[in-house]
C-alpha cells in the first residue's frame, strides 16, 4: 500500500501495488522508499475495511514511533471485528529510538553520511583563523546520531545532544568552554542534535501532522548566538554551519544496512506465517526478538548519559566537559 497508512483509505484514492521479484529486484540500490511514505493519523476503522476488503492476511507495517502506534490502533480495530489479519511492525527510522530496539534499520546509513559533513565542518574550521565549524543534525528525542558521527569522525569538539541540558553562558557553561578552547586551540567543531537547547525558546504548543511538537531550529540560534557572544568578546571567529537536514535519510543503505535489513524481513515473513500479531521484529543483546508493540512505543528510547558506554566514549573522544552547566 502507498504513503503509508493512507495507502489504506479509500478517499486518498491511492491504489495498491504489486511487488513481485521483478520489481524489488533494484531497490537496494535507491535511497528513501519506493512505496513513499505520509504523516498525520488516519481513521482505524477505514485501514481496516480496506484490510478486509482486499483480503489481506498479514500487515507490515514499516517505520518508526508514529508507525507504531498506527499499527497498535489496527491491532485493537481488528480485534474488536474479531478479524483474523496479523499485525507485525519492522522498526524503521534513522534517530535508532525504538524502545528495547538494539538497532534500526536506516542508523548506520544516516551517522556515515552525517560524518561527511561533520568532517567537512572540520576541514572549513582549520582553514581559517579561529574556525568553527557547527553541524545540526537529526535527532528530536535521541542523540544517537550526533553521537555516533561524532566517534566515528574523532574530530568533534562538542556534541550537544537532547539527552544532556547544558547551558550557555556562565562559569563553566558551553560558551565558556567554548571560548577557552579557541583561544588555546584556534578551532573547533560542534555537532548539536535537531532536540538540544530547546530550552533556550519560547515554549510553543505548535504540532506538525503527526502530532509531534514543533522543534525551534538550534542550529541557526547557535550559530547566531555564538556570532554575537565572540564579538562581545572582541575574539573574531570564522563559523561555518552545515545542515545536511534530509540527505542523510534519502540515500541508499549502507552495506550494513542492507544485511540488517534482510534478517529483519526474513524474521517478519516468519513471524507473520507463524501467527503472530501485535508485534515488532527487533534485535536485542544482537540477538533477533519479537517485541509487543505497546512495549516499544511505551517510550523513547534515549541515551543515558550517567550510565552509557557510549556518552563515555564520546567525552573522552571530544575532550567536552561532561556537564556545561553555569555556576
Amino acid at each position: 500500500f502507498p504513503y503509508g497508512y493512507q495507502g489504506l483509505v479509500k478517499r486518498y484514492s491511492h491504489q495498491p501495488i504489486e511487488l513481485t521479484p521483478e520489481k524489488v529486484a533494484h531497490i537496494v540500490d535507491e535511497g528513501g522508499s519506493m512505496l513513499s511514505s505520509s504523516r498525520g493519523n488516519q481513521s482505524p476503522e477505514e485501514m481496516v475495511d480496506s484490510l478486509s476488503f482486499y483480503g489481506v492476511k498479514i500487515l507490515f507495517c514499516i517505520g518508526g514511533d508514529g508507525t507504531l502506534r498506527g499499527a497498535r490502533t489496527i491491532v485493537d480495530e481488528i480485534a474488536k471485528r474479531k478479524e483474523k489479519i496479523s499485525v507485525v511492525g519492522i522498526p524503521k527510522t534513522i534517530d535508532n529510538d525504538i524502545n528495547y530496539v538494539q538497532k534500526t534499520f536506516g542508523f548506520s546509513t544516516a551517522f556515515s553520511k552525517a560524518m561527511e559533513a561533520v568532517e567537512c565542518a572540520h576541514v572549513e574550521a582549520k582553514g581559517a583563523p579561529n574556525g568553527i565549524g557547527l553541524v545540526k543534525l537529526m535527532g528530536r528525542h535521541s542523540g544517537f546520531i550526533a553521537v555516533n558521527a561524532a566517534l566515528a569522525s574523532r574530530n568533534v569538539n562538542y556534541c550537544l545532544i537532547p539527552e544532556v541540558d547544558f547551558d550557555l553562558f556562565g562559569n563553566e557553561a558551553f560558551l565558556d568552554d567554548l571560548k577557552k578552547r579557541i583561544q588555546k586551540k584556534g578551532h573547533a567543531v560542534i555537532i548539536v542534535a535537531e532536540g538540544a537547547g530547546q530550552k533556550f525558546f519560547d515554549s510553543t504548543e505548535e504540532r506538525d501532522s503527526s502530532g509531534n511538537l514543533k522543534l525551534k531550529d538550534i542550529g541557526l540560534f547557535l550559530k547566531d548566538t555564538m556570532t554575537e557572544f565572540f564579538k562581545k568578546e572582541n575574539i573574531p571567529v570564522n563559523i561555518k554551519y552545515i545542515d545536511p537536514s534530509y540527505i542523510i535519510r534519502s540515500i541508499p543503505a549502507n552495506a550494513e544496512d542492507s544485511v540488517f535489513c534482510g534478517f529483519l524481513a526474513q524474521n517478519a515473513v516468519h513471524a507473520g506465517m507463524a501467527g503472530k500479531t501485535d508485534m515488532v521484529v527487533g534485535m536485542w543483546n544482537n540477538v533477533f526478538t519479537h517485541l509487543p508493540i505497546s512495549v516499544a512505543i511505551q517510550e523513547r528510547k534515549v541515551l543515558q548519559p550517567d550510565r552509557s558506554t557510549l556518552w563515555r566514549s564520546l567525552l573522552a573522544s571530544t575532550g567536552q566537559p561532561a556537564h556545561m552547566l553555569a555556576k
